[in-house]
């Protein structure tokens, strides 16, 4: 889409081609101009350029591919939500090789949405935590340094301490500072929690206008892109 919401291309139609995409879960763009897609439908990492055709395709090795994001090294970040793992890929796009597919995390619990911040390469991820009662579970915001080290840590519940309300948290960001970004569906709200070092804090960005925001971005005019599957639309915010 373009900066007016015109439908620019459409690509990766839904069928059987090595380019098609069955069930799409995320996705990201390369420093280096490529679109990269998690597919659900067949468990695989799916790179396009820019005009559409299917560059790239990571099949080997994943149990339920989910998020990503893409790092200023032209690296993709990417959780699997089934194998509780973190991975790094390394490929050239320009050629459609992968040349590294790394673990860097594991032990998590079932990883869905992850941010790479731009400046810093700390990464954060939110994990989905089962419920053993009849609540529909909680999430936990993870952040990591870029060597993967753990910063810190903070599930629904402990935040549910120093916040003013239960949050679940769907989609995560860095902002241009550093700062971690999430949507809450709690609240129908986008929060802000603050860098890494001072991490939680709570201010709330945006706290109305939301149905159920599922994900989120920034634009190099730092204007707020937000996925809302309640009214299935994209909703843009500015920063001034």
């Amino acid at each position: 889409f373009g900066p007016s919401g015109f439908c620019l291309r459409r690509f990766g139609e839904r069928g059987d081609a090595g380019s098609d995409i069955k069930y799409p879960l995320d996705v990201t763009v390369t420093s280096d101009g490529h679109v990269v897609v998690t597919d659900g439908g067949d468990r695989s990492v799916k790179a396009f350029d820019f005009e559409g055709r299917g560059v790239l395709a990571v099949r080997e090795g994943f149990c339920l591919p989910w998020g990503l994001d893409a790092t200023p090294k032209n690296e993709v970040i990417l959780t699997d939500s089934e194998a509780g793992a973190l991975y790094r890929l390394k490929a050239d796009f320009q050629r459609g090789e992968l040349k590294k597919c790394q673990m860097i995390q594991s032990r998590l619990v079932s990883p869905r949405a992850v941010a790479v911040c731009q400046t810093s390469g700390a990464v954060v991820v939110i994990e989905h935590l089962k419920s053993r009662g009849p609540s529909k579970g909680s999430t936990r915001v993870k952040i990591f340094s870029e060597e993967m080290d753990l910063i810190g840590q903070m599930d629904s519940f402990g935040l549910s301490l120093v916040f003013p309300s239960r949050i679940y948290a769907t989609a995560v960001a860095f902002d241009k500072e550093g700062r971690v970004i999430v949507t809450d569906v709690c609240s129908q709200a986008v929060i802000c929690l603050g860098k890494p070092e001072e991490f939680p804090i709570f201010n709330p960005l945006i706290s109305h206008g939301l149905s159920y925001p599922v994900g989120l971005t920034y634009m190099a005019n730092d204007s707020l892109v937000v996925l809302d599957s309640g009214d299935h639309s994209i909703k843009v915010y500015s920063s001034i």
